[in-house]
């Protein structure tokens, strides 16, 4: 499995579409076997999900994330744990034990609307496995 986090100086970053970098954890029987950060280049909202593909993610956990980008992940078959803050490593960890709290209304206030509309599978709770 490979879970991508949103990533900016050991947090998890607050807004997918202005995502610079994903950190990549690689694991293999519940246990993180390697780490990686890789920059976006410049790819922006509706490219993060087929960035998110081509590195193989399975999982994604990130703070605010909007509509359209929750759809293309769904699309991708990336599950998602949105709403989520702190540093990355620890939420990393939350997931793989099963307790990984996240929002199913993940902030996107920068549109002036909340994207929480619980249209996309997303009921809140727990995260992980």
């Amino acid at each position: 499995m490979k879970i991508a986090v949103t990533y900016e100086d050991g947090a998890i970053f607050q807004h997918f579409g202005h995502t610079q970098q994903f950190k990549f954890y690689d694991v293999e029987n519940g246990q993180i076997t390697g780490e990686q950060v890789a920059d976006t280049n410049g790819s922006g909202h509706g490219a993060l999900a087929g960035f998110l593909s081509a590195h193989r993610a399975d999982v994604l956990i990130c703070g605010g994330i909007g509509g359209g980008a929750r759809d293309a992940l769904a699309q991708a078959g990336i599950q998602l744990c949105g709403g989520v803050s702190g540093p990355a490593d620890e939420a990393v960890r939350a997931f793989l034990a099963g307790v990984l709290s996240y929002s199913a209304a993940p902030n996107c206030s920068h549109h002036g609307h909340s994207c929480g509309e619980d249209k996309h599978g997303c009921s809140g709770g727990r995260c992980g496995g």
